[in-house]
């Protein structure tokens, strides 16, 4: 009898033979080589994919930082005031309306005793003057809808360059006060908090010995300074002022890994953001809302900052 030996075809194996031409000499593997077209797309995809995250993504992701401060004269009254700051909004270049309605819904969800609006309503370039001058009682009227006793304001160096009177205004006719270099008094129980508030430094237009009261340099009563610029602390720490809000440096907006800040303004190079003290004066630098120069943030998301004195 004749013993059968199967035969497997190659069209049958389960695996394709290793070995190409002569027996027992392997094919080399295929080599996958980078060119310079292939690297250029891949580059351009990724740059693409971080501006998209950079301009819509990281740019409306709103964070709200909350910080205790003690202040040494805060009077009794006043322990535990709810203080909510917002800033640098640069309404419509690029701010969208929507993302500034929602700003001020999560305000609004946070109950505070007093909110503070530390400048840059609008902004000054690229666009003219007078695209922020249009835009000017449009924000107004969205700020109006903050649900607060207390709501004060102060102008940005983009909102005096512009013109101050044409961002003033609208705020005042929505029932929100502007400080201009001078000072409100809030009250309770017959003891006494001072608010001031300056113009911008950058446009020449602060002045802290006509803003800041003699009660609170010479007769020890509390005064909490909202300047724009926060540079200008050492000068303001002269006037044994308590505390200090600023904005103004968007927290450098474009937060690179292992980088500085690419970019940051005049009088807003030494106190980027976040907390500070010099001499008897603390200054909080919030990060803003808005965009400037592009309309990107990376790791440095917009701010509302609550603020609960102690």
């Amino acid at each position: 009898m004749t013993s059968l030996t199967p035969t497997v075809s190659a069209s049958d194996s389960c695996q394709a033979s290793p070995y190409d031409g002569e027996v027992g000499t392997p094919t080399p593997p295929a080599k996958h080589h980078l060119t310079r077209r292939t690297f250029l797309a891949l580059s351009a995809a990724s740059l693409g994919g971080l501006a998209l995250y950079a301009g819509e993504i990281s740019r409306h992701e709103l964070s709200i930082e909350e910080h205790n401060i003690h202040l040494a004269r805060l009077p009794d009254a006043f322990r535990g005031m709810r203080i909510v700051q917002i800033s640098d909004f640069h309404y419509a270049e690029y701010t969208e309306p929507y993302f500034l309605k929602e700003m001020v819904r999560q305000v609004n969800r946070l109950r505070p005793d007093m909110v503070v609006l530390t400048g840059d309503f609008v902004s000054f370039g690229p666009m003219p003057r007078s695209f922020g001058r249009a835009h000017a009682p449009e924000c107004a009227a969205i700020m109006s809808e903050i649900e607060c006793p207390l709501r004060y304001a102060i102008l940005g160096n983009h909102d005096c360059i512009i013109g101050a009177q044409y961002v003033a205004e609208p705020l005042r006719e929505q029932g929100i006060p502007v400080l201009f270099n001078t000072a409100v008094a809030l009250e309770r129980d017959g003891q006494r908090l001072w608010l001031a508030g300056l113009g911008s430094i950058c446009t020449d237009e602060s002045y802290p010995e006509h803003a800041i009261p003699r009660a609170a340099v010479s007769g020890g009563e509390p005064v909490i300074v909202l300047a724009h610029e926060p540079d200008i602390l050492p000068e303001i720490a002269k006037f044994k002022a308590d505390l200090m809000l600023s904005g103004h440096t968007h927290g450098g907006q474009v937060r690179l890994p292992f980088l500085p800040p690419l970019q940051l303004p005049e009088f807003g190079k030494d106190y980027v953001e976040g907390l500070f003290r010099h001499g008897p004066t603390q200054l909080y630098v919030n990060r803003g809302i808005g965009a400037v120069g592009v309309p990107f943030r990376f790791r440095c998301p917009p701010e509302i900052t609550v603020l609960t004195l102690t």
